[in-house]
């Protein structure tokens, strides 16, 4: 048997040691990768999670998750990872903090404005 044969038979093993396979998990860690998967968005979809795309980065993704938790991260920490590298962007759901707080306080913020504007402006017609 030739070396290269060799070496591309030890590669192909080698990769399919480390695929993960979700499945694999007790019922409530299964419950709680697929709600962080569902947290989470895919990068290359617009507005579609990681748990229903299947671009490559996607996969990556939810095998990094997947990693995670067998390390026992908490979600936090696994949301925690994702946004320091990806950024706020990777949240389906930003957090509220100082830098998303006009987004979450701007439909108040608008609705207060139209109301003022209505009152003010509009006069009721009557004789």
């Amino acid at each position: 048997m030739s070396f290269f044969l060799r070496i591309l038979i030890f590669i192909s093993f080698f990769n399919l040691s480390y695929a993960y396979s979700p499945s694999s998990l007790p019922s409530d860690q299964l419950t709680r990768f697929q709600t962080l998967t569902k947290e989470i968005r895919c990068l290359v979809c617009q507005n579609q999670n990681i748990a229903d795309s299947n671009a490559p980065l996607a996969n990556d993704l939810r095998e990094k998750v997947f990693t995670m938790m067998s390390e026992k991260k908490s979600n936090e920490e696994i949301k925690d990872y994702l946004v320091k590298r990806y950024g706020e962007f990777i949240l389906l759901q930003p957090r509220f903090n100082k830098l998303t707080f006009i987004l979450w306080t701007f439909p108040l913020i608008g609705l207060t404005c139209v109301l003022f504007f209505l009152i003010r402006f509009i006069k009721p017609s009557g004789k």
